[in-house]
Order: C-alpha cells, then structure tokens, then sequence
C-alpha cells in the first residue's frame, strides 16, 4: 500500500473562523485577517461568525481584493428542541454548528437560516433546528463544530452512542456534505494542548471510522495572532459583565483561539493523519 504523501501548508484551509461580527466574542478584523492570508500565502479562508452573517459583504470584498477565495458560512445555535421552543427550564442549552455555503444556492439557504434563526428562533441565542436544516440543506456543507456542539456535548457527557446517533442523523442529511470536526488545540503536540479537547477529538475520529464520515482539522480562531490573547480577554470581559480580577469569570486562556500558521498545523497532522488536512482544501475546492 502507498505511503500517504505529507500534506503542504498550500493543503490546509482555515474553515472555522470568528471576526469581529462574533460580537463580544470575535476579536479579528476582517481587513487584517486578509493581510495576514495574503502573507501566509493561504489561496481560501472561511468566516463562521456566530449566529449572523453580517460581515459577509465585507468579508466578500476583502477577499476578492487580495486575490483569496471566500467561504461564506456561519457557525450557527442549533436548539435543543424546536427553535420556536422557548421554555426556561428546556431550551436555555443551544449547540453549535459549521455551515458553509458552496454555491448560490447554498447561500440562499444559510441567509433563510439566519434571518429565521434571528426572527422567529431568537431566545438568549439565534436559533435553527433539525426541521430547519433538513428543508434548507441544498447547497450547503455542514462540520460538526467545537465542544458546543451537540456532538462534543453529548462526548464531554459520556454519551457516545448519542453522539453516533446525532453524526448518522447528519449524515442522512446531508451525505457527503457532512464532516466531523477536530480542533487542532486537542492534539498533544500542541503547544497549549488541552486534555478534554483530546479525548473528544480521539472519539470523533472513532464516529468518523465508524459511520464512515470524512473528518477536517480547524483551528477555532477568535483572534488574529497568539499575543492578541490577553485582549479577547477583555472583550469577554466586557460581554460577560466581569473582571479580569475574577477567578470564575468564563475564560479562553486555556485554548489557542488564533490563526493558526498552516505550517504548524501541517506539522502536527500530516504524519498521522494527513486526510484530516487534505479535506479542508477539498472543501474550500467544493465551494
């Protein structure tokens, strides 16, 4: 059997990315995010920004203006029941998900998700459900998302027949069009490796042998650069109403939520499992 070929940094497209349209929660400004593309020599990039699609117009142009290629997507607020459900003692918990647009289509239909998560499902959080994905799935490329996600909730919970029971549901869906996510913070050779990000990235890939789903490496990113951490801080700060001062406050400084270098993501993946790289240029490719 041929031995995989080491993936390039050319393989790895960022597709899980937050600007500063994730209000409160973004830090990176979309200008500044193309600059750093162009340099790094990325030829695609992603915009997920939490429950809107706001900056897409800006995102768009800035793209098309330094010659990158814009995946148009967000990370969405899947509700734990229907997302006209609005009871406090049931729908408080809200999961996230990737949707990325490959064509007009596709488009269309992420701004019918986002307009009706916004109009009719908004209850602490823009909301869409099952029922909204399935009627809305043309076009559209779905990646199951961080710890939040109703997959990396019911793992974090013990529930790993619930998460195989979630991931085959997508992938009755939407097919070949549905990709599990691991998050490069969860490998061990990650500078700031986390240990429970591991363990959920060991049994994603487990889902994915399993129910024969392809699986994508991102990065998460909430900031541009490593040292832009200590500010994101502050604007959590600012959005949960705390002090840095404050022990229990909800903080980020256990993860690496930058724009990861290409290369080290390559470095740390291309040798055992380089696929992992691989489908996220295929992806960008698809849109």
């Amino acid at each position: 059997m041929a031995k995989a070929t080491q993936p390039k940094s050319s393989d790895f497209v960022h597709l899980h990315n937050h600007t500063q349209y994730s209000l409160l929660d973004g830090l990176t400004r979309i200008d500044q995010l193309m600059d750093y593309v162009a340099e790094q020599g990325m030829s695609a990039i992603a915009m997920t920004d939490h429950g809107t699609l706001s900056g897409t117009i800006e995102f768009y142009k800035e793209a098309i203006n330094h010659e990158i290629k814009p995946i148009i997507g967000m990370e969405a607020y899947v509700a734990a029941r229907k997302h006209t459900d609005k009871d406090p003692g049931l729908d408080k918990e809200r999961y996230h998900l990737i949707i990325l647009a490959t064509n007009q289509v596709g488009y269309q239909n992420l701004m019918q998700l986002s307009t009706i998560a916004n109009l009719e499902g908004f209850y602490y959080y823009p909301r869409i459900d099952h029922e909204l994905l399935e009627k809305y799935n043309e076009g559209l490329i779905v990646l199951s998302a961080c710890m939040g996600s109703e997959i990396g909730s019911a793992l974090k919970n013990g529930q790993y027949e619930k998460a195989v029971e979630v991931a085959s549901w997508y992938k009755g869906v939407f097919g070949d069009r549905y990709y599990l996510e691991v998050q490069d913070h969860g490998h061990p050779d990650n500078p700031m490796h986390n240990l429970e990000q591991q363990q959920i990235n060991e049994q994603i890939i487990k889902i994915g042998k399993q129910l024969g789903i392809s699986v994508v490496v991102t990065c998460d990113a909430h900031y541009l650069r490593h040292e832009d951490q200590d500010a994101h801080e502050i604007l959590l700060c600012v959005g949960t109403g705390s002090f840095l001062s404050e022990e229990k406050r909800m903080s980020l400084k256990d993860f690496p939520l930058h724009v990861t270098d290409p290369d080290e993501v390559v470095e740390r993946w291309g040798k055992t499992n380089p696929e992992f790289i691989t489908n996220t240029s295929k992806i960008a490719q698809r849109c």
